[in-house]
């Protein structure tokens, strides 16, 4: 069988970062959940972006249902979320016993419309927060959003779980609403195998949600919890990789970035194909490759052909209305997101990959337009 090429996967430095910090908690015997390394990568990663306080938890999803929590949501609150995205955006809402109300996208940046938003405010006006996405590591129009949320007097998240490292006019994203989050799960583009954060310049509450990350437990000689806890923080085995793997983003980000640009001057001159939107504002991390469709060959046609190949690949995401489980949550758009999922396609966008093996995905594309 050809040699497998993945979506994307763990990458881990060549100068052996991680194993420096790794190394030190077996030699201190600190690979209990809390250390120096956790510690240390709250500073390192907030000070990277650009906030002013940051929790390590133990996944991006748990980020969000923090900086929900954080947010005041509870219970039968309305929460705006972007429909294009992955379900463990729309998921903590559950958790808190909220009603999502799903936002379409819109073609300039795939990501929630500025236009659907207000739409949303006009027919929910008592909104508790908004939840936007910053898909593929491309920004959305967040200053229109910021605005329209400032106006409303709602808190805004920022699920920048695929963004780490993109900007948005200078700024990287995560930084504009009131909490931001960012994953490091195994196919993210730096990764601890596990794991998320989520930052604020809001120093109270994030020091809040870190003990609610940690069961909620009170100062006190016996074990006593006059609050709900949740057992979310990162380990600091798990925190010392992400040390390690954040020294190399930028270096991750450069090969995301020729990734792109290989696939498009490869195949963006192929009938029907579309790549996906590089705004004048947004400098993003091409987390990953994804192109749209619209002639003879679809997305189904791609998938099938790398498949043969031993190449992965995927559709855009399917969006959380169109999911069965939130099927019976209210929509507020048009059908932007639905026609991304149906048209679209992520490409192999794993930085191990060589020239090579990008010529060999490409070939394999070009040739079902022959």
């Amino acid at each position: 069988m050809s040699k497998r090429i993945y979506l994307a996967s763990p990458h881990i430095s060549d100068e052996g970062y991680e194993m420096q910090y790794i190394q030190e908690a077996f030699d201190t015997n600190w690979i209990a959940p809390l250390g120096k390394n956790v510690n240390e990568f709250e500073n390192e990663l907030a000070a990277k972006v650009g906030s002013k306080a940051a929790a390590a938890l133990s996944s991006g999803t748990s980020a969000i249902h923090l900086a929900l929590k954080a947010a005041g949501v509870e219970e039968g609150d309305i929460v705006f979320c972007q429909s294009l995205t992955f379900s463990a955006t729309a998921n903590p809402i559950i958790y808190q016993n909220a009603i999502p109300v799903f936002i379409d996208s819109d073609n300039k940046t795939w990501n929630m419309c500025p236009k659907a938003l207000k739409e949303a405010f006009d027919k929910y006006p008592n909104v508790k927060a908004v939840l936007v996405v910053h898909l593929y590591g491309l920004s959305a129009d967040i200053d229109k959003i910021v605005e329209i949320c400032k106006k409303h007097n709602v808190p805004l998240i920022e699920d920048a779980a695929e963004s780490l490292g993109t900007y948005y006019k200078g700024k990287h994203t995560g930084t504009f609403g009131d909490y931001g989050i960012f994953s490091f799960n195994g196919n993210k583009i730096i990764t601890t195998s596990g794991g998320g954060m989520l930052v604020s310049d809001n120093e109270e509450r994030i020091a809040k949600v870190r003990f609610w990350a940690t069961q909620s437990r009170d100062q006190a000689r016996h074990y006593q919890h006059s609050e709900l806890g949740f057992n979310y923080r990162m380990s600091n085995v798990v925190a010392g990789i992400g040390r390690g793997q954040l020294k190399i983003l930028n270096q991750r980000i450069e090969k995301k970035k020729y990734i792109f640009e290989f696939y498009k001057r490869e195949l963006g001159q192929l009938e029907g194909v579309k790549f996906m939107p590089i705004n004048e504002w947004n400098e993003p991390n091409y987390w990953l490759s994804c192109m749209i469709l619209s002639g003879k060959v679809n997305p189904l046609d791609i998938m099938e052909a790398l498949e043969k190949e031993n190449i992965e690949s995927r559709p855009i995401w399917k969006p959380m209305h169109m999911q069965p489980f939130f099927a019976k949550y209210d929509y507020i758009g048009g059908d932007v997101s639905e026609k991304l999922f149906e048209n679209g396609v992520c490409l192999p966008s794993d930085t191990k990959m060589t020239d090579e093996d990008l010529t060999r995905v490409c070939e394999i594309i070009k040739g079902l337009w022959e």
